[in-house]
Formats: structure tokens, C-alpha cells, sequence
């Protein structure tokens, strides 16, 4: 098939491979604009970028597609189908429109629930046991179209964002390729008005640990948050990342560090930290990062 692609961040890069090697031809590729990066704040390509010219195609990063004349131009590629993953502007109805079967988006979740922004992270910090992939017939709502294909996955007791997003972004390359075959047999399946949930954008605010919380809750704040934008806690005054944890036993007063390991009373129950991430320094698994700032047993964590 003649496609669009339309994506911006890591996520959207194995799609964009997988239709290449699926024989798709890539009229062009659609991304967000390279932006200020770097201790030099020169402009950098996103990673679709970056990799759709590796692939010798055609990128084209517009501001916006409001304008008549980017419609126009998007409609000049004749395209059978956009996919559309991640991308990051909104698509208004004549972009919906102009492809021969429409605009269909890879979404990560298990729609209804966790329409928007970061379905991945909230599922994570919700304590969701699964979660998934959807082809979705892309409509003016914010992903209130019609589900043409769907797969769920379990969410793993230890897993992050990172891990899960990982995941995701393959099962969401498969599930693409495998609706793009069958695009003819595919019954648009409504989204039922029960279940509807929102991922709203992460906000850093949510990134300090409140160690009076339950473990269950901080365990689950940790995993969603890492590696961006990293919960955090305060050692001897210094602000230390999260990026790793699991669900121990222990009691204790709220914050404190029990025996064994980097093991943390919460509210109710403990957590042990198995990544942290000390100001200016790489992450490190948590025998690593006690050799170089041990933390004795007793120690309040705030």
C-alpha cells in the first residue's frame, strides 16, 4: 500500500521499520520539528527523523496542518492509508479525511480505557493488570474511533515504563502490518461508553515519593515514572532518582532504610529500591550504588 506515516518519538520508530519491511511504500514521513537538545541547545531531529532519512525517505515536519495549503499537500501524496503513532499534533478532518481508507493510529492501551497522552504510565501507576495495543479508524475525538484490531499483554509485577514501552512499541509493529493485510476483512468495532478513562500528560509534580503513601502505591509510582520524569526522594540532602523498586516486607516509621539491602519502610508495608540515580551520575543497580554512598540502617529518606 501507498502510506503516510506520521510519528515523532522512540516509540514510533520500529513501526516505521516494520512497514518498510512489510514492502509498504513510505510516501512520506511526518514528524515533529527538530528542537533545541543538548547542552548546545542546537536543533535536533526527533527519532522518526532521524531514522526515516536514514531510510532515504521524505520527511516533512510543518508546525501545524491547519492550513490549507499543508492539507493540500498532504492530500497531493495520495496516500492509501496514514499510520499514525504518537505523532503529536492533532489531524483535522480534511488531513482524516484525504488518505483512500483513512487515518489509522497504533494506540497503547486497551481502549477505552486510557485514552490520551500516557496510557503506558498511568496503566503502570493505576496497578493495571493488563494492557495492550490498538488499531483505531482515527476520528476527530481524542481516540474515540473505532477499534479495528486489538492485543493485550500482562503487565509485569516489576515492570517500568521503560520496559513496557519497549514492549508495546513491537506488539504495536506487528499489529500494524497484520491490520494493513487485512484491511478489507476488518470490522470497525465502536468503543463502548462504559470504561472510558484519560491518561493525562505526566507533570512532574508527581514525581516525589511520599513515603506515608502504601508501598503498593509507592512501588507503583516508581516503576510508572521511570525513567522520565524519574520519582524522587531526598538522601542527606540530595535528590536521588527512583527507577527500579519492587514489593518487600518490613515495618518500620515512613522513609526509614531497613536491614537488608535498600529496603524502605512506606505507610503500609516497604519497597526495595533496585535502581537509583545520584545527581550527575548514571543510573546504578542498588549493590552498586551503596559502595559508593552507603546508607545505614536507620536512615530517614525524606
Amino acid at each position: 500500500m501507498r502510506l503516510i506515516f506520521m510519528g515523532t518519538p522512540d516509540f514510533s520508530v520500529p513501526v516505521l521499520d516494520a512497514l518498510v519491511d512489510a514492502g509498504h511504500e513510505i510516501a512520506a514521513v511526518y514528524c515533529q520539528p527538530p528542537r533545541p537538545a543538548g547542552r548546545g541547545k542546537k536543533d535536533r531531529p526527533t527519532p522518526v527523523h532521524a531514522r526515516a532519512e536514514a531510510l532515504g525517505l521524505s520527511v516533512r515536519h510543518p508546525v501545524s496542518l491547519k492550513s490549507a495549503e499543508e492539507q493540500a499537500a498532504f492530500a497531493a501524496l495520495d496516500a492509501d492509508v496514514a499510520v499514525v503513532v504518537a505523532y503529536g499534533l492533532i489531524l483535522p478532518q480534511p488531513v482524516l479525511d484525504a488518505p483512500t481508507h483513512g487515518c489509522l493510529n497504533i494506540h497503547a492501551s486497551q481502549l477505552p480505557r486510557w485514552r490520551g497522552a500516557a496510557p503506558i504510565h498511568r496503566a503502570i501507576m493505576s496497578g493495571d493488570a493488563e494492557t495492550g495495543i490498538c488499531i483505531m479508524q482515527m476520528e476527530a475525538g481524542l481516540d474515540t474511533g473505532p477499534v479495528l484490531l486489538r492485543k493485550a499483554t500482562d503487565i509485569g509485577a516489576e515492570e517500568t515504563t521503560a520496559q513496557l514501552h519497549d514492549r508495546l512499541s513491537a506488539m504495536g509493529a506487528g499489529l500494524i502490518v497484520a491490520a494493513l493485510a487485512d484491511l478489507a476483512d476488518l470490522k470497525p468495532d465502536p468503543q463502548p461508553e462504559d470504561g472510558v478513562t484519560y491518561a493525562s500528560k505526566i507533570d512532574k509534580s508527581e514525581a516525589r515519593v511520599d513515603w506515608n503513601r502504601p508501598a503498593m502505591e509507592i512501588d507503583r509510582q516508581i516503576r510508572g515514572l521511570s525513567p522520565f520524569p524519574g520519582a524522587w526522594t531526598e538522601l542527606d540532602g540530595a535528590r536521588i532518582k527512583l527507577l527500579a523498586s519492587r514489593l518487600t516486607e518490613g515495618q518500620g516509621a515512613p522513609g526509614e532504610v531497613l536491614a537488608g539491602g535498600l529496603r524502605v519502610a512506606c505507610g503500609q508495608g516497604a519497597v526495595e529500591l533496585l535502581r537509583l540515580q545520584r545527581p550527575g551520575k548514571a543510573a546504578q543497580d542498588s549493590e552498586t550504588f551503596l559502595r559508593g554512598w552507603p546508607v545505614p540502617t536507620g536512615t530517614r529518606l525524606s
